[in-house]
């Protein structure tokens, strides 16, 4: 069966993603210009769900099983800057993308997933972007995580073994 293809609706997402991208890289104070640029969890998703970017979570397993993640996200744990820690992250990036494409790192909060776009970047990945607000997001009042904003506060979609 053929598909009608809605060349207007393809072109006008595309023409988004770009927009986002573009924007993403004007984030530069974020990232203290060390990689290209950052974006929101909702404009990771579009970027992600529309095959023009690569999702690569840095958490360790733990938090990834028993705080979830995002479907078919890659993952890359990010241990810290210890030369050992930093050169087994990129070998796992490297198993998950190419430095050629654009990619997006995922942690609890944007903090590790920043300190990984550098390093990321310093490795050769040109379009490495940081993923603000990271998964659970920051700390409510309460110490409580996952409530003021990140990846679940949005309502993006997520699982949990």
């Amino acid at each position: 069966m053929n598909e009608v293809v809605d060349a207007p609706k393809i072109a006008s997402r595309q023409l988004e993603t770009e927009r986002i991208l573009d924007v993403a890289r004007t984030r530069l104070e974020a990232t203290e210009g060390a990689y290209a640029g950052a974006v929101t969890p909702p404009e990771a998703w579009l970027l992600y769900k529309e095959g023009r970017a690569r999702l690569v979570d840095v958490r360790t397993a733990p938090e990834v099983r028993y705080v979830g993640c995002v479907p078919g996200s890659m993952r890359a744990e990010w241990h810290g800057s210890d030369p050992e820690q930093v050169e087994r992250f990129l070998s796992d990036l490297q198993a998950v993308a190419h430095p050629d494409e654009t990619v997006l790192l995922l942690c609890r909060s944007g903090v590790r997933s920043h300190h990984a776009a550098r390093v990321a970047r310093d490795a050769g990945y040109l379009s490495v972007f940081n993923v603000l607000e990271g998964f659970e997001g920051q700390r409510n009042h309460s110490y409580q995580r996952g409530f003021i904003d990140g990846w679940r506060s949005h309502g993006l979609p997520w699982i949990q073994d």
